[in-house]
């Protein structure tokens, strides 16, 4: 970790940190200081594409989680030199902040780029998009919500699209049902300009929450 790094993290921690401890359920809007919908980020790498994206948007609030102490560092620093005061670093498992600390229907979008892709067949469970993974964060994920992945391992892109194909809460933004163009808003990050000068192919996934019910919101439950 660089000195800027470390100098980042003790100043600005304690304005704009997050600890991933599962004793609370946090305030969203208090934590931001307004109502602007949130978007979770699952892993940030260094935080450049983050940060460039919060610039873009300021009207989102962007809450990004990773474990790499110098990313969140390097994260705070540029939320700090661009004057990015719509940016939540949280430290911890996502799992515990998703099952533990936000409340239902909280969230209003769900980012997992370049997720590890735990390449060896004996290691697959231990991806994160799964299906009891998509379970836990369709509770959190208001009805609309767009929940974007990348990836540029293509058997890992294929068991995304598989698994949030098949969720009931989620539906593909894409009309033939397969992957996305990669969106203008997602910046080219530099771990990715590595990959595709290597070849690699990358695949975005689009999928939107699904409000159930509508159609029937005038029916009587069954059995009723």
């Amino acid at each position: 970790m660089t000195a800027g790094q470390a100098d980042a993290l003790q100043r600005l921690w304690p304005k704009w940190g997050l600890d991933i401890d599962g004793q609370r359920v946090i305030d969203l809007g208090e934590m931001f200081g307004n109502t602007n919908p949130v978007v979770l980020e699952i892993g940030f790498g260094m935080g450049e594409a983050t940060a460039q994206m919060a610039a873009a948007d300021r009207r989102t609030n962007v809450l990004a989680v990773d474990v790499h102490t110098p990313g969140q560092g390097t994260l705070l620093n540029l939320a700090e030199q661009s004057g990015l005061s719509n940016i939540r670093v949280g430290n911890g498992d996502a799992i515990i902040l998703l099952r533990e600390m936000l409340a239902p229907d909280s969230l209003g979008g769900l980012r997992v780029y370049f997720p590890d892709p735990w390449p060896k067949k004996r290691h697959h469970k231990r991806r994160l998009i799964q299906a009891e993974f998509l379970d836990l964060a369709a509770t959190r994920l208001k009805p609309g919500a767009i929940v974007h992945c990348a990836t540029d391992w293509e058997p890992y892109a294929e068991q995304m699209l598989e698994v949030l194909t098949a969720h009931p809460d989620f539906e593909n933004t894409q009309a033939d049902g397969g992957f996305a163009p990669r969106p203008d808003f997602r910046p080219l990050t530099r771990f990715e300009g590595q990959g595709l000068d290597k070849g690699h192919v990358v695949n975005d996934l689009l999928f939107r929450r699904v409000q159930h019910g509508d159609q029937d919101q005038d029916q009587p439950p069954t059995g009723v």
